[in-house]
């Protein structure tokens, strides 16, 4: 029998992954029609981007899940005509992107590698950087890219503490949880590292109070979601000198607008919004996975928690 896949998303990339989902799909030794332009009432999975023309879910009636293509979930999530499975995308790429993202930016700052870079030809200060293992790196969320950036700043030789809103346990790492929680992580973190899920209850973690809870001289680093950060909380700290660097790829608004303080604040790196992305030779495995799932009946991966919002 003929599984229906309904690609759901932008023209571009539809250009972009019917070559690696059409061969993935028949990998799994799957017989599948995938198109963007199937009936509703025939479609088995709807393949998704809450950016496409697809929001109104009630005439897919025979439907068995729909599998996002990015990451986060909270776009789609609170649709009221959604009450289908709903899964999350989590590949290899996506998280190992994330990793060498956040590695890189905190070692960047570890080694003050600015200072070299920019430093005027003929410039000899030999004074050897801190080590790893005397710097505290605490990692807000502990999903599948948070563990794994804090299990990466582990290997490496940082202390590394990781929070979550509920309790998690990860080899290497100091795991804490709750709202007391939360404040001891804080305190620790010469760095702090931002990778919640976009929900009414994290927007905002990083407030006034939560800034002054960390030691001064403390750098953030934000590649989750822009509505983590209160923008205006983070500036005064920059600015009265509690936090030393910010560097943030996510925002509220995007592309961040021209006029925005970020761009000339000299503590402040923007990079824009490529700390991690999915990419469609391995993005297609997770989805070709989950409709074999599908069609065998067994459980679905990364399926989202609707109560939680992730």
């Amino acid at each position: 029998m003929t599984v229906n896949v309904l690609f759901a998303a932008t023209e571009s990339r539809w250009a972009e992954y019917e070559p690696p989902l059409r061969k993935e799909i028949a990998a799994l030794g799957i017989e599948a029609h995938i198109a963007t332009d199937i009936p509703a009432d025939q479609v088995d999975y709807i393949v998704y981007a809450p950016n496409s023309e697809v929001q109104d879910f009630t005439t897919f009636t025979r439907a068995k899940a729909v599998l996002n293509l990015w990451a986060g979930v909270e776009a789609i999530v609170g649709n009221p005509t959604l009450h289908l499975p709903l899964c999350r995308m989590v590949d290899p790429a996506l998280t190992q992107g994330m990793v060498e993202w956040v590695t890189g930016h905190i070692l960047r700052l570890h080694l003050g590698m600015d200072a070299h870079i920019n430093a005027p030809a003929g410039t000899w200060d030999p004074v050897a950087p801190p080590l790893s293992f005397d710097t505290r790196v605490t990692v807000l969320g502990l999903g599948e890219l948070g563990a794994a950036c804090a299990t990466a700043l582990a290997g490496l030789g940082f202390q590394v503490t990781g929070w979550s809103r509920s309790p998690k346990d990860i080899a290497g790492i100091t795991c804490l949880s709750g709202d007391a929680g939360l404040e001891d992580a804080l305190a620790v973190a010469d760095y702090c590292v931002l990778l919640l899920p976009k929900t009414p209850a994290t927007e905002n973690t990083l407030n006034a109070p939560a800034l002054a809870l960390m030691p001064k001289g403390a750098r953030i680093l934000n590649p989750g979601r822009g509505p983590l950060v209160d923008d205006e909380a983070l500036l005064d700290a920059l600015d009265n000198g509690h936090i030393d660097h910010a560097t943030l790829d996510v925002f509220r608004i995007e592309p961040l607008p021209s006029d925005h303080p970020y761009w000339s604040h000299p503590r402040v790196t923007v990079t824009p919004h490529i700390a991690s992305e999915t990419r469609a030779a391995y993005s297609s495995k997770t989805i070709a996975e989950n409709i074999r799932r599908g069609e065998a009946g067994e459980p679905f991966l990364h399926l989202v928690d609707r109560t939680a919002g992730y």
